[in-house]
């Protein structure tokens, strides 16, 4: 059990966690709407980040909190947080300085496109 946070009672009390007390982080450029990174908070990771402008998550794979850009130089400067409709998300918007992708790559998501085929008959929506 995570030990307890700081954060906001009302705020915790419209959060939906998975099983291990996570909320998905999606992390969009500020100006541009830019999806940069996919990422995990805690309440504690998001009493951080909202306390201290600076994006903070939890590392699954090292758990641990880490504060983006304190070893690589590459901040997150939040400008803005919102809960999703159903409490289980949360959409950061950021000042990313310099990549968002510890790979060095802008987005997490840059050069990783997947093919999309459009069944026969179907109107392509663009």
């Amino acid at each position: 059990m995570a030990p307890p946070s700081a954060l906001d009672p009302a705020i915790a009390a419209r959060l939906k966690r998975d099983p291990a007390g996570l909320v998905a982080a999606v992390v969009q450029q500020h100006g541009s709407g830019e999806v940069l990174m996919l990422a995990w908070m805690d309440d504690e990771a998001l009493h951080r980040t909202l306390t201290t402008g600076r994006a903070t998550y939890w590392s699954r794979s090292r758990q641990e909190y880490w504060v983006k850009g304190a070893t690589s130089g590459n901040v997150q400067h939040v400008h803005s947080v919102a809960l999703d409709c159903d409490g289980d998300a949360l959409l950061i918007t950021v000042d990313q300085t310099g990549p968002a992708c510890h790979t060095g790559t802008r987005t997490c998501f840059t050069g990783r496109e997947l093919p999309v085929h459009t069944p026969p008959g179907t109107d392509d929506p663009s």
